[in-house]
């Protein structure tokens, strides 16, 4: 067995967390998983640099047969046949309370976008997850009490771990440091999964940031191998996988199929999946840059063939397909109030039209919005897996047309994604990964394609409406300005971090892979 050893400060009831039969638990994953982790990782370089050798993806040859054979995923448990509203967050103790009482079906109780791996974020989280799960969780903070109302029913949980790029330094095993995602999903799978079955419930999942089918198996090895040692019955853990990285959107067919004992469905990441279309394809010519990100909607042809392709593939398979974030927070200012709400009707509308069973939510003031568009169309009924969408049929050429995209790359636009990824990291570098900038909450896949689109426009020489061409003399110039106009407003320390920190992840000669590895070596 591993030696398993807590590296991390001591945090308020964390002795219930890191007991020695959860440290067992988490040696016995690592033992079987850790290294297949490894391997999976570097087989996502290799793809990617044969991706920027060619300039292209394409649906699997050797993985035809599963596309074109009869399966289905699993018949989904009664907890997770509606879910029609989701509303995502971090595992804090507040938004715990408050993202159960929302009103939404379900809830994304997050250790990875939306939150950070302070080391008192993660292990708080499963404090505050095991007193929800047990109905005992409250709070009393700026003179208000927070708990659990009896007058709504609570959203079903579903954790989503970090994803298999990141590290848990604070956790040894066998002198290395552990691997996060095994960590979130061991700690919480071991203390709740028996409880949350005794209550009606179960262990659920979401999983990001997948790239191959060969990681989705890897998953699915894990959750056999957690049901088998914990006496816990196959096929009790359900996962819904986003697809959220353009190598996934070539293999949604193959990921749920490796999964297919276990899968609940696909979630369209949008954000994250703009990210990484930028990632994949940064230094493979003009054809992939991206205009400013606020002009990439949903309705360009790349994005409307990917959210096809991913209702299409869920429910000619029996799984559910979960549309993307409204990130909005509701305004005190009725003007942008109005204007934001349309653009979420219009929005949440076009996923309930297309075929989408759900969607996500950052705001419980949102939720009721989300609710109405859905209602509209679902009526009684819990989902609409019965629309099989047949009329879809989307090919590789049109999952990478970006060159489609309407808009263009303007001063604005760079400013803005220098202020955000600014604003973001040194929210981030504080301890709080769901930031609320400028009526949006942003997470993590915010700053991602902040700094990635900076990168690639230096890259390619990107001409501005100003006329000026994109350097890194006019970044450094722009992170000047923004520098300036928070130094009111953000701690003088914290600000230069993140000034440094986008600095290094925008303008170096390398591209980080996740802006999240250097920001983690920078806390403490």
């Amino acid at each position: 067995m591993s030696d398993v050893r807590v590296l991390g400060n001591a945090v308020e009831r964390g002795d219930e967390v890191l007991t020695e039969e959860a440290l067992r638990f988490l040696g016995g994953l690592h033992d079987a998983f850790a290294a297949t982790r490894d391997t999976l990782l570097e087989a996502r370089t290799q793809r990617r640099d044969e991706a920027k050798r060619t300039g292209r993806l394409d649906f699997l040859p050797e993985t035809k047969q599963v596309r074109e054979s009869e399966w289905q995923v699993a018949e989904a448990p009664a907890a997770l046949r509606d879910r029609r509203v989701e509303i995502t967050g971090p595992t804090d103790r507040k938004m715990t309370i408050n993202a159960l009482n929302s009103g939404a079906k379900v809830w994304l109780a997050d250790f990875e976008d939306a939150n950070t791996p302070h080391w008192a974020n993660v292990v708080s989280g499963h404090v505050n997850l095991s007193d929800a799960i047990r109905e005992t969780i409250e709070l009393d903070a700026n003179g208000k009490h927070y708990a659990l109302r009896d007058d709504v029913e609570h959203a079903t949980i579903v954790v989503r771990p970090r994803g298999w790029h990141l590290d848990e330094r604070n956790i040894e095993v066998d002198g290395r440091a552990a691997v996060g995602a095994l960590v979130d999903f061991g700690l919480y799978f071991f203390h709740n999964a028996k409880e949350l079955l005794n209550r009606g419930r179960g262990p659920y999942f979401y999983l990001p940031k997948m790239e191959s089918h060969l990681e989705a198996r890897l998953w699915n090895d894990v959750f056999t191998h957690a049901e088998k040692t914990l006496g816990v019955e196959h096929g009790t853990i359900r996962a819904t996988v986003l697809i959220e990285t353009i190598p996934a959107a070539f293999e949604m067919e193959e990921i749920l199929y490796e999964l297919r004992e276990h899968a609940s469905g696909l979630n369209a990441g949008r954000w994250d999946y703009l990210f990484s279309i930028i990632k994949y394809f940064r230094d493979a010519g003009e054809r992939f840059v991206l205009p400013d990100r606020n002009s990439v909607t949903m309705t360009a042809p790349f994005m409307r063939a990917y959210t096809e392709l991913l209702v299409r593939t869920c429910h000619k398979r029996g799984a559910f397909a979960i549309g993307g974030m409204a990130a909005f927070i509701p305004s005190k200012d009725p003007e942008v109030s109005e204007k934001a709400m349309a653009k979420v009707h219009d929005d949440k509308a076009r996923e309930a039209r297309d075929g989408f069973d759900g969607s996500w939510v950052a705001h419980p003031g949102m939720v009721g919005l989300c609710e109405e568009e859905f209602d509209k169309v679902l009526g009684d009924r819990p989902n609409q897996l019965d629309r099989l969408r047949e009329d879809v049929s989307v090919t590789a050429e049109e999952l990478l047309d970006i060159a489609a995209t309407e808009g263009s790359a303007t001063m604005a636009g760079l400013r803005g994604a220098v202020d955000v990824g600014v604003r973001y990291l040194a929210s981030w570098l504080s301890g709080n990964g769901a930031a609320a900038i400028h009526n949006l909450m942003e997470d993590a896949a915010t700053a991602e394609i902040s700094r990635s689109q900076v990168w690639q426009w230096i890259k390619n020489g990107v001409t501005l409406d100003s006329g000026e061409t994109v350097t890194e003399e006019l970044v450094r110039s722009v992170l000047a300005d923004v520098r300036s106009e928070l130094s009111d407003v953000v701690d003088a320390d914290t600000l230069a971090q993140a000034v440094e920190l986008f600095e290094e992840v925008a303008l170096a000669e390398q591209f980080a892979d996740f802006l999240t590895l250097p920001a983690y070596e920078r806390i403490k």
